[in-house]
């Protein structure tokens, strides 16, 4: 397979968001709302974390894929795309957390987590292009 991190990368966030989808559907059915949210935490955050994963995995994935294709370090790939699927399920299970007051550790850690490997990801395409193509 010519693009393997960036093939699983996908398949494993295609899972995640299969997987946040069917919560969203399963709290909706519960709650019989088609539309909203209303004040249920649980539909909220069965909906926040399929759309947030939406939102952020296909510019990761994207990245990944750039970078793969450039024949960039396939272990250091590889460990930023574990980090991010790692930092994704853990915003997952932080938003489905009982908390008070601020929000759920994992769900900090998951949002810092995913930030660092797209400012790593950004970083390195920059330096890419910068260096390679000068």
């Amino acid at each position: 397979m010519t693009l393997p991190v960036t093939a699983l990368t996908a398949a494993i966030c295609a899972i995640m968001l299969l997987a946040t989808a069917l919560a969203t559907v399963r709290s909706r059915f519960r709650t019989k709302r088609a539309f909203g949210m209303g004040e249920d935490d649980r539909l909220i955050a069965a909906s926040r974390s399929h759309g947030n994963l939406a939102e952020h995995a296909p510019i990761v994935i994207l990245m990944i894929g750039v970078l793969e294709l450039s024949d960039a370090n396939h272990w250091a790939l590889t460990a930023l795309a574990v980090v991010f699927l790692g930092a994704r399920a853990a915003h997952i299970i932080g938003l489905h957390q009982k908390h008070e007051g601020g929000p759920p550790k994992l769900r900090a850690l998951g949002v810092i987590a995913t930030w660092a490997v797209m400012v790593a990801l950004i970083g390195w395409i920059l330096f890419k292009v910068v260096t390679q193509n000068g």
